[in-house]
């Protein structure tokens, strides 16, 4: 006899991939939904009722992530789907949910100028990560910056962003490259001779998956100074750079709400508990941070709105709260996407990414860049403080 609907689980899609091209990142991100699921049904689940994960691998491939979204909603039933890293994996995912009018809750960091009822973004959009690295680079190292990336939709509009920014500020990309991800070591040692001819000022990497740690080797084989020239990057995380190593990263920059240094209580608290579990190394990163956080704010909203109907829970979602490890953030009424802390991360030879500069308040999303001038949004230089 099945239990009366009052005692049913609730169940989520999840749709990150355990293998292929960028599953180092996106293992993180399912560990990240894990945890925060186990924290949610340790402390009581929705009102008694348990939270339970319906999971797939999709393998990094953006026809697998249209295929199992549409069996998570359809076969599986499931209204709200946890998943996607690359803007790629989104896209395809997007007309799935907005067909059967479920709910994607998307963590990563991606390019903006979107929007979709059916969506709640929780990354960061330029004017949370883009507008503070241009005008910190801008400011300490000069005006001529080489873009690098992946090519496919959010690197292309990152560094279009990135470019556009640093021209009002009369600055100058001397270069612009995008490789395939699968891209062999011997391509990326000759862009970084190319690079090295260039003489910028600083190079403005989103490359994603393994590419990231070839160009960064690439990059110290070649005897360049990350004082002089630095990696400037919004991908670059923990986990990239524990899979390059260290002495790799050092020295080199990332933008990004959150690392795993920041010195907030909830940060603090939240490693304590992950390192319980699963042991003194596990690390987390910006994206892994954004899943961790989407997921207790499904959990409230689902307590609030006693159900998955998804037009119920998403009122229950708009404008709610919660206080994350990056600090508090909010769904923005107007956008679906987060209020957000900016911040900027040096690489040390541990391959913590220390603080260097945060912002005084959270940044309000604006996905469409209407504004270009990061020092309306309060940053700072700090010292940085270590959780690592």
């Amino acid at each position: 006899m099945s239990k009366p609907d009052s005692q049913e689980p609730f169940r989520i899609g999840v749709l990150f991939s355990e293998t292929g091209i960028t599953a180092a990142m996106e293992r993180s991100m399912l560990q990240a939904v894990t945890f925060a699921v186990e924290e949610v049904n340790a402390t009581g689940g929705i009102d008694g009722r348990e939270l339970v994960m319906v999971r797939y691998d999709a393998g990094s491939d953006p026809v697998y992530y249209n295929y199992l979204a549409e069996q998570l909603i359809v076969s599986d039933g499931v209204r709200v789907l946890f998943g996607c890293y690359r803007s790629s994996t989104r896209k395809a995912v997007i007309p799935v949910v907005e067909r059967h009018n479920a709910l994607l809750m998307y963590p990563a960091q991606y390019e903006g100028f979107e929007y979709s009822k059916n969506i709640i973004y929780g990354g960061a959009v330029a004017n949370q990560n883009n507008a503070q690295l241009g005008d910190y680079l801008l400011k300490n190292f000069g005006a001529r910056v080489f873009i690098v990336g992946s090519d496919y939709i959010w690197p292309r509009e990152a560094g279009r962003t990135l470019s556009d920014l640093i021209s009002l500020q009369k600055g100058e990309t001397v270069g612009e490259v995008y490789m395939s991800m699968d891209v062999p070591q011997e391509s990326l040692t000759e862009l970084v001779a190319r690079i090295r001819s260039a003489a910028p000022d600083a190079i403005f990497c989103n490359l994603v998956g393994p590419s990231i740690g070839l160009f960064y080797r690439a990059y110290a084989a070649a005897g360049l100074d990350p004082a002089r020239m630095p990696i400037a990057s919004l991908t670059t995380s923990e986990t990239d750079i524990a899979a390059m190593g260290a002495e790799f990263a050092e020295g080199h920059l990332t933008s990004a709400p959150y690392f795993q240094s920041v010195g907030t209580e909830a940060n603090l608290a939240c490693l304590a508990r992950l390192r319980a579990k699963y042991g003194a190394d596990a690390r987390t990163n910006m994206c892994w941070e954004a899943v961790y956080s989407q997921v207790h704010l499904v959990a409230q909203a689902l307590r609030s709105a006693g159900t998955d109907n998804v037009d119920v829970l998403r009122r229950a979602l708009i404008g709610s709260e919660f206080d994350a490890p990056q600090g508090r953030i909010r769904i923005d009424p107007e956008t679906s996407h987060t209020y957000l802390w900016p911040r900027i991360g040096r690489a040390d030879a541990t391959g913590t990414l220390e603080v260097i500069q945060d912002s005084i308040r959270p940044v309000k999303p604006d996905p469409y860049l209407t504004s270009h001038q990061a020092i309306d949004w309060g940053m700072r230089d700090v010292s940085g403080g270590s959780a690592g």
